[in-house]
């Protein structure tokens, strides 16, 4: 008995001593999450915030191009634009402090905005504002300016209602049981709260809060305010228990982002653990032995788990890694496919590429070989009989029994499969491009699941392959010249205009005589006039835009150089083709803020043409009249 109940006493002190680790170590992993998830957060909002000031952006350029700010043509376009990140309008305010809304109508906001101010400081997200339509609402106005011959005519900017957006965008803290703060650390005004019920409010304003031992308010005011990151402990008045909360600043004016979850979510699985303890103490005398080997079981089973799904995740974010570029490395295709063998416990696992605007292809790898890749027929069959079913309307396959497999896939009897599971992968369109299995499958824990999960990063590999096999067989080098060709200028504006519109000339440049130099000497003579010139824009300036545009015509873009360095290379270039004997016309089109690529580059073209008029006006340049004379001989 006396060691029955030295035991009984071992165990209870066990007890609550494991109850207080667990607890202490459900409030570290809460913190961890807390931290995470601020983090994700904000990391988010900067992401949709940067993507809106992109839209808002190419709306302004659209708008710049109407004289009239309330022309229909123009509200017809913009009420048909659907946003997508955090705003849920846009809005113009114009230099008589009126804002037009949708449709054209116009409101007057003196004395709620002052274009003079927001336009003054450009580009900006303000902080809580309320709303011109209804003043009990809480907004943040997203400003890009409207600039026009280089004068800002308007303020265009989009609404976040910040009542609604964390419900839009789908952000749930903590699975949903925690609530999300933002708050202006300057004012300690709530831009969101999902805690407390409706809009706005004051941090500071809502009184001192009793905090947990080793917090102190004044701290956290300090913390919030200095944009500091920390985490908080304190009584919450509106669940009357204490709140777990942390908070870092944002990228984003003086704003802060905070996370916060209620103590009984902390210790939820806690609290379920003291339960079970409680109960076997209470049974004590007749399952002590059996109930403490059931809970080492149970704690090698739950870290098990634990580490195996942590394993799995990092596992798929390799596989979305390897993904990423697999278009151009085919190893890093055939090395994902390993991971997924191993994340299953696979011995097979495969992805298969069909109907393809270049061909079918199949990527392999198996346990005991090297994996390989076949782009002739390899499982054609095996292929088609999967693609039917997911045709079909079938979203996923699994098969563990050989009897249903054989049934399934007869020509796979000499395989050695013992079960397989499959997904279709689809492309951006929602068509079936890919379809990824695994055979022989140990790990049998929803292993469609697990394929799911790699789904769309295989679906844009898909993607890039197809896109990157596109561009190699149309090629991008002009073979006689070796500069870009015309394809390659096609899909490179965009890209020059979105990373070089400040600062970038044009040089557009026409070879005089091509036309004459072939008629008279053949066209060997001109190419080597024509690899003469190339040669020459790659020695004289120092770009990579450079295009053979057509016959006798080069394109030339060069960004972030000072118009008088530009000129010289001009010179010296056009003075080095005059040794060879060899003649230009060179058009500049210099401009520190490009509104548009197409009028650029059309400047640039009619400086050239009105040089090639002058050169051929100089009867001793005048090679077609001089082959004129000859044949008149």
């Amino acid at each position: 008995m006396v060691t029955t109940i030295i035991m009984i006493l071992l165990v209870v002190a066990a007890s609550f001593g494991t109850i207080n680790y667990i607890g202490h170590t459900e409030e570290e992993k809460c913190f961890e999450m807390l931290y995470q998830e601020a983090d994700n957060l904000g990391d988010t909002i900067a992401m949709y915030a940067e993507s809106d000031r992109k839209e808002l952006r190419m709306l302004a350029s659209v708008i710049a191009k109407y004289e009239e700010p309330d022309d229909t043509d123009l509200w017809d376009l913009l009420d048909s634009y659907t946003t997508t990140g955090m705003m849920s309008r846009i809005e113009l305010l114009l230099p008589d402090n009126t804002v037009l809304v949708q449709g054209g109508t116009s409101i007057d906001a003196r004395g709620t905005l002052s274009f003079e101010k927001e336009s003054a400081l450009g580009e900006h997200i303000t902080d809580r504002e309320t709303d011109l339509r209804d003043s009990g609402s809480y907004i943040v106005r997203h400003y890009v300016p409207v600039i026009r011959e280089g004068k800002t005519v308007a303020m265009l900017y989009g609404v976040i209602e910040l009542g609604s957006f964390p419900e839009d965008l789908n952000m749930k803290p903590y699975s949903g049981k925690g609530a999300l703060y933002i708050i202006d650390g300057s004012t300690g005004d709530f831009l969101v709260d999902t805690w407390h019920s409706g809009d706005g409010g004051n941090i500071w304003e809502m009184g001192k809060r009793e905090m947990a031992p080793g917090y102190d308010p004044q701290q956290m005011k300090q913390g919030l305010t200095d944009g500091d990151s920390r985490y908080v402990v304190f009584v919450s008045r509106t669940a009357g228990e204490y709140l777990y909360f942390y908070y870092k600043p944002m990228e984003i004016n003086h704003w802060r982002i905070a996370v916060s979850v209620p103590e009984s979510v902390v210790f939820e699985s806690a609290d379920e653990i003291e339960r079970i303890l409680n109960c076997f103490l209470l049974f004590e005398l007749c399952c002590f032995i059996v109930y403490f080997l059931w809970m080492i079981r149970y704690v090698r089973k739950v870290t098990g788990e634990k580490q195996r799904q942590l394993e799995t995740i990092n596992n798929i974010y390799d596989v979305e890694k390897l993904l990423f570029n697999a278009h151009e490395k085919e190893e890093n295709i055939n090395a994902a496919l390993e991971k997924i063998g191993g994340i299953m416990q696979a011995d097979k696992a495969g992805f298969w590429i069909v109907e393809q605007s270049w061909g079918n292809a199949a990527f392999l790898w198996e346990k005991e070989q090297p994996a390989e890749k076949h782009k002739e027929n390899v499982g054609k069959e095996h292929i088609s009989r999967l693609l039917t079913y997911f045709l079909a309307g079938n979203s996923e396959l699994e098969v563990y029994s050989e009897k249903a497999l054989r049934r399934m896939f007869p020509e796979m009897k000499q395989n050695g499969l013992v079960n397989l599971a499959a997904i279709p992968v689809e492309d951006l369109e929602g068509k079936i491009c890919g379809i990824l299995e695994a055979c022989n499958i140990k790990n049998r824990h929803s292993p469609t699941t697990l394929l799911k999960n790699m789904k769309f990063s295989f679906g844009m590999f898909c993607h890039n392959l197809e896109i990157y096999t596109q561009i190699q067989e149309q090629g991008s080098r002009d073979a006689l010249t070796g500069l870009y060709n015309r394809n390659r200028y096609e899909s490179d504006l965009l890209r020059i205009y979105a990373e070089h519109k400040a600062a970038l000339a044009c040089v557009y440049i026409d070879v005089n005589g091509l036309h004459e130099m072939n008629n008279a000497s053949g066209h060997d003579t001109g190419d080597k006039m024509l690899r003469t010139v190339a040669r020459e824009i790659r020695k004289c300036f120092d770009t990579e835009y450079s295009y053979r545009f057509g016959g006798d015509e080069f394109i030339i873009f060069i960004p972030g150089t000072p118009e008088t360095i530009i000129k010289k290379q001009s010179e010296a270039f056009t003075a080095a083709l005059v040794r060879e004997d060899y003649h230009v016309s060179l058009g500049i089109q210099y401009e520190t803020e490009v509104s548009s690529m197409a009028a650029l580059i059309k400047a640039a073209e009619k400086k050239m043409y009105f040089e090639k008029k002058r050169y051929y006006e100089q009867e001793t340049h005048d090679r077609r009249r001089g082959l004129r004379d000859s044949e008149s001989d």
